[in-house]
Formats: structure tokens, C-alpha cells, sequence
């Protein structure tokens, strides 16, 4: 009998938890005690398999109930340990036999009776269902995929990969899909008011970090040692921030030009706050004023802004910003500002591979909700943009209806008549950085929009659209 392994029992103790209070994945790992006790290397394994068997489910659940009599009498213990077990056999590198006898011992350590059961299913799929997946992903790296290729090799529902082979065409549909069961680099961003960018990359080069230098972005990396790097209390500290490199381009490209108040909503916990400032720099110095409407995240984001030594240049009002337009909105909140952010909570459909819960709970009718509280927001938050000022908004969803859709709306209403869409390449960081256009221009579209894809070894999907205002 095979010894289950600490990096698989961790794992099952993951999704089960996850099962039981939901939540964000990577939130329940970073605060688990039985994480915490793995070697580097069995941690990252642990973190790979939960964060896969939640976002495969649906097709993971399909697959294993052809080899099932009765797959919904599955104790959900059992089916936990079986979806991680073939999550492994199925996308992982694990040799079948390996993968097959340590998720036999999963089942066995939830559920001894059911030990036999799990060896049947399993060894049938790694014989028939493997070979499948496998197939699938060459004809998809080819170029020459179905979508229920796409399905099978990405693991997300088949409704949501329609809608972006739809939205976003089969060339972006095969990356994303190709890039969802890799792991996602760790970006980084230095807080400039702390560390200069040759500071900050000996400091990660010390702690064993291994950062590589992002070339367009002074003062960014990706890390490739990056499980060590909340042990060392640097972000806590708030001498750096981790932000995907898609989103630091946001950053970019909304940043000010010119000393000004700067309205930001969507604050959340503060990170893009530290970039704003960064990227406004002291030639151009602004203050920033955070709207964030949850309790949790403005208390986080002003113990960010104290850590970072920013408290004088970054503000935190709590406030639904749909309320930015009304007459009664904080005095803090009422402008008018020669800048604005508005980055508005979405589906996050562009960070699946980092959330893969995003895959397994959305629905249509969750992506209409969110593109109408987008278009409030955005509305919103204009009414409180001066005349030559630029808006930007911005999400981490790859879908129209979020995107495109949400700025067209705008533009045709009473308010956004007085904007006019900016191509992304013409923002001033651009125009004074030949190699920060070259990057932006590779992902804009032709109506002058930002938009990225997830890929394999890069960054995160995200939709940025500049408007001016011109009246």
C-alpha cells in the first residue's frame, strides 16, 4: 500500500474547506496551518492540484461519471478526493501509475470502502480520457480546435468558452484556454517611495527571489522563486505590491500626466493606489483619492497607505461610488479631478487560472448584473471629471458585455456625450516611452481599446478604454 503524500492530503484539505465556506482559493491556502508546514516544493504541488480540481469541476465531474453508476450518490468527501486525483491524472505530468496509486490513497483516507471504486475510475481514466485530453491540446497549440476541445483542454464551462470564442475570436480563445492549467507568474512592483527599482531587485535577488526585470516597466518583475516571498513580509511591509503585469499597463496608461487630484474607484486593498503614485513619480506628484465601498478592504487599504509612507498622498474614503454623482457625496469625493480610474468590480473571466472558483460559480445572468453596476459606476463617476481630464475604465474580464458593451452604453448616454474614446497608445506615458507604446500597442484593438489575454508565461487578461473629455 502507498503512503499518501503531504502535498496531496494538504490539498484534499483545501477543496474540502472550500467546499464547506467557500471563498477564494488562494485566500483559504495562504492562511492554512497545514500549507504552512510543507516544503516549498510540496506546497506548490498542493496549491497546483486545488486550485486545478476547482476550476476543472464541471468537465472533471462529466469525465468521471461515464466510469460511475451512480455518480450523484458520490459522498462529497469521496468525490473531492477523486476530482483532485483526476485533475492529476488528466492535466498534470504525474506518471499514471504515481497519479492513480497516491488518488486511490485519497479516496482510501476519506473513505477506506471506497478504495476500489477509486481504482477503477481512475485507471480508466488515465487509459481513456487521458490520451483524449492530450490529443485535444496538440490539435488546439495547432491552431486547429473545436470548441469542445477548447472545453476539455482549459477545463472551463462550455457555455463561457463559446462566449469568448465569440467575443474575443478562436486565436485568443486557443491561448487562453491553452494558458488556464498553467500556473500564472508572480508579478511585482516596487513601491518607489521605499526602494528605486536596482534597491528593490538586490533585495529579491538576496531573499533567493530569482526577479526578472520587466523591460517597459522600471521597477517590476516577475519572480521565478516566488514561493518564499510571504515569508519575507515585503508585502506586508508594503515595499512592494503584486500586481499582474496586465494590470500594472493599466496602471500605466490611467496614471496622470500632470500634477492633479485623482479619483480612483475600486480601490479595493490599495495595490493599484501604490502604482498610481509610483507612475505619477515626483515630477508630477498627485494626491489620490480612493473610493472603496467594502469596510474589510478600506481598513487594509489604509494600513497599506500608512505602511507605504503614502498617507499624504493617497486617501481611502469608504462610499459606493454609484453615489458620486449625487449632491450629497462627500466633500472629499465631489472634484472636480483632472484624472479618474474607475476599475470596476467584473467577472474576472481575464485572472481564471489565478481564481479558478470564477469558472466554477459564474453565470450569464451574473455578467448582465455586473455590466449594468459598471455602467453606474462609470456614469457615476464622470459627472466628477473636469473638462481635458481622462477616465479610464478598466476591469479584469475578457468579455464584451463587460468591456466594449459597457463603454458604447456610456458614451450614448446623457453624460458620456461629453467623452471621446482616446486610443490607449496616445496616453502620455506612451508618447514619452517608446518601449512602454510598443508593449500597449501590441494589445490594443482598432477601436483603440486595451485588451490582453492570458497567456502561458505572461500576464493576465484585462480591457482598459481611455475617455476624454471634451465638454
Amino acid at each position: 500500500m502507498a503512503r499518501l503524500s503531504p502535498a496531496r492530503a494538504a490539498a484534499l484539505t483545501l477543496v474540502g474547506r472550500r467546499r464547506r465556506q467557500t471563498g477564494r482559493m488562494r485566500d483559504l491556502a495562504r492562511v492554512d496551518e497545514g500549507m504552512r508546514s510543507l516544503s516549498s516544493v510540496d506546497r506548490a504541488l498542493a496549491f497546483r492540484l486545488a486550485l486545478g480540481e476547482t476550476g476543472a469541476e464541471a468537465v472533471l465531474d462529466e469525465r468521471m461519471a461515464a466510469f460511475l453508476r451512480r455518480p450523484s450518490s458520490l459522498e462529497p468527501r469521496v468525490r473531492d478526493a477523486l476530482r483532485l486525483a483526476a485533475f492529476e491524472i488528466l492535466y498534470l505530468d504525474t506518471p499514471d501509475a504515481v497519479a492513480a496509486s497516491q488518488g486511490v490513497e485519497l479516496v482510501r483516507s476519506v473513505a477506506p470502502r471506497a478504495a476500489g471504486l477509486a481504482n477503477a475510475v481512475l485507471r480508466r481514466l488515465a487509459e481513456q480520457v487521458r490520451p483524449q485530453v492530450r490529443a485535444a491540446r496538440e490539435r488546439v497549440s495547432a491552431g486547429d480546435a473545436s470548441p469542445d476541445d477548447l472545453v476539455l483542454v482549459s477545463g472551463l464551462p462550455s457555455w463561457l468558452v463559446e462566449r469568448i470564442l465569440n467575443d474575443r475570436g478562436a486565436a485568443f480563445a486557443r491561448t487562453l484556454c491553452l494558458a488556464q492549467m498553467e500556473p500564472a507568474p508572480v508579478y511585482v512592483a516596487a513601491n518607489t517611495h521605499l526602494h528605486d527599482a536596482d534597491e528593490l531587485r538586490v533585495l529579491l535577488e538576496e531573499l533567493g527571489l530569482a526577479p526578472e526585470p520587466i523591460e517597459a516597466l522600471d521597477g517590476s518583475y516577475v519572480l521565478h522563486e516566488a514561493a518564499a516571498l510571504s515569508a519575507t513580509g515585503l508585502v506586508e511591509r508594503a515595499e512592494l505590491a503584486v500586481v499582474d503585469l496586465s494590470a500594472q499597463l493599466v496602471c500605466r496608461l490611467a496614471a496622470p500626466s500632470a500634477p492633479c487630484t485623482m479619483l480612483e474607484v475600486g480601490q479595493g486593498r490599495g495595490s493599484k493606489s501604490l502604482l498610481l503614485a509610483a507612475a505619477a513619480g515626483a515630477t508630477h506628484p498627485s494626491h489620490i483619492v480612493g473610493v472603496e465601498s467594502v469596510p474589510y478592504k478600506v481598513r487594509v487599504s489604509r494600513d497599506r497607505v500608512v505602511a507605504a509612507g503614502l498617507d499624504g498622498q493617497v486617501s481611502c474614503l469608504e462610499l459606493d461610488a454609484r453615489r458620486l454623482g449625487e449632491p450629497d457625496a462627500p466633500e472629499a469625493a465631489r472634484g472636480p479631478f483632472g484624472a479618474a480610474l474607475v476599475d470596476a468590480p467584473c467577472s474576472g473571466t481575464g485572472t481564471m487560472r489565478r481564481h479558478p472558483e470564477i469558472a466554477a460559480s459564474l453565470v450569464p445572468s451574473d455578467v448582465s448584473e455586473l455590466a449594468a453596476l459598471q455602467l453606474e459606476l462609470l456614469r457615476a463617476a464622470a459627472t466628477r471629471v473636469e473638462v481635458g481630464a481622462v477616465l479610464a475604465y478598466a476591469t479584469c474580464s475578457v468579455l464584451r458585455e463587460e468591456d466594449e458593451d459597457v463603454v458604447s452604453a456610456f458614451l450614448a448616454s446623457d453624460v458620456g456625450r461629453s467623452f471621446r474614446v482616446m486610443p490607449v497608445e496616445a496616453a502620455p506615458s506612451c508618447v514619452h516611452d517608446a518601449t512602454l507604446a510598443e508593449l500597449v500597442r501590441e494589445r490594443q484593438t482598432p477601436e483603440g481599446f486595451f485588451v490582453s489575454v492570458p497567456t502561458m508565461g505572461g500576464g493576465d487578461g484585462h480591457f482598459c478604454a481611455l475617455l476624454k473629455r471634451v465638454d
